[in-house]
């Protein structure tokens, strides 16, 4: 935990936040924190600044917050994403939070079971731990939003247009001929599949929809490493 991700509740009052939890439990362990000690903090959705530990006991860590810098500034990214398998899950979210993607779309393919969808990660509670995880890393506050779509079809015809309006839009997919383009500038939309990619009717529904079939080379990536490749080539490593 680079930074302590503060949420409106947390607060007791205007310049002072309790900690609990996992949270309280990294200024025990990690950090080593004692009274009078500056910790980095940020406010969801607002900016980062310091917390002075005014209290810290095995309960709870009152803090005194100081808000002053802005969070770096997000990707201007949409991610269309296959629902990766369960076991992986979290590491692509807690990463796309940490590389400032912050438009994910969670959708379906071929390929994905379907008790993907039935994975206890996917409740809001759960998604919204893993992207704290991320943005902590990262030392971020703005929230990802993640949308959930099962149905593929649907979606690429009625709501991807939009999406892809003014975006450089792609589709990650082996064996294609072009090349992922590398320090574009300017949003853009990405679409990654799942293990094995997308079938050959869902690249074409893609296509149709107004996407670029890229690749990666030869090897075939897993979509964990996938994604944060493909966002480095596109951003400078998310810089």
């Amino acid at each position: 935990m680079n930074l302590a991700l503060l949420f409106t509740e947390d607060f007791v009052a205007a310049d002072h936040a309790l900690l609990a939890g996992r949270r309280l439990a990294h200024l025990h362990s990690v950090l080593k924190a004692t009274e009078g000690d500056l910790v980095p903090v940020g406010l969801v959705d607002g900016e980062m600044g310091t917390g002075r530990v005014l209290r810290l006991t095995e309960t709870e860590a009152l803090l005194q917050v100081k808000l002053t810098d802005p969070p770096p500034a997000p990707l201007p990214l949409t991610l269309v994403l296959a629902m990766p398998r369960p076991k992986m899950f979290r590491r692509v979210l807690q990463t796309c939070a940490t590389l400032g993607v912050k438009d994910i779309w969670l959708v379906n393919s071929y390929k994905v079971e379907k008790s993907f969808w039935q994975t206890p990660w996917l409740s809001e509670e759960n998604l919204r731990e893993n992207l704290v995880l991320g943005l902590e890393q990262a030392r971020d506050t703005l929230m990802p939003r993640v949308h959930i779509r099962k149905l593929f079809k649907p979606f690429v015809e009625d709501e991807l247009p939009a999406l892809l309006k003014n975006t450089r839009a792609l589709v990650a997919h082996p064996g294609t001929s072009s090349p992922c383009p590398t320090h574009i500038e300017g949003p853009a939309t990405l679409c990654v599949g799942p293990e094995g990619g997308f079938i050959p009717y869902e690249v074409d529904k893609l296509i149709e929809a107004g996407c670029e079939a890229v690749h990666l080379g030869s090897r075939i990536l897993r979509v964990e490493t996938a994604v944060p490749v493909l966002v480095s080539r596109l951003f400078d490593a998310g810089a």
